[in-house]
């Protein structure tokens, strides 16, 4: 899934790792990503975020979209900032699931998002 990616990977987020259930991404903020308080715009971090997220829930099993997602900004990140978002489960029911992922630059916690997947039946119902 991450391969056909071209948003995130055009902003240049990297999959370091997948798992059951699991993922590890990397992005570098770069000086497009700053927003006009010189810090990093929110609706990147969200979609880094979001990133991690989708990788986690379709790690394995049918085709998951997003049903619902939040998240609160904890820190300010800044232009160069290396930033690593760290996805995993919390629980599956049904055709539904419920992820976390925490942003990071270094051990500091950067942003905390909570995602809402719903496996769907076929592709063709995402159009």
């Amino acid at each position: 899934m991450f391969a056909a990616d071209e948003a995130s990977r055009a902003l240049g987020i990297e999959l370091l790792e997948a798992g059951h259930g699991t993922a590890v991404l990397r992005m570098t903020v770069a000086p497009a990503m700053v927003n006009g308080h010189g810090t990093a715009h929110g609706g990147y971090l969200f979609l880094f975020a979001d990133t991690a997220f989708a990788c986690a829930c379709n790690s394995d099993g049918p085709v998951t979209v997003a049903a619902g997602a939040d998240i609160t900004f904890v820190a300010p990140a800044h232009e160069g900032d290396v930033l690593v978002a760290r996805a995993h489960e919390r629980t599956r029911f049904g055709r539904s699931g419920i992820y976390d992922v925490t942003v990071l630059r270094g051990d500091e916690v950067i942003a905390e998002f909570r995602g809402r997947s719903r496996s769907i039946r076929s592709t063709k119902e995402t159009r």
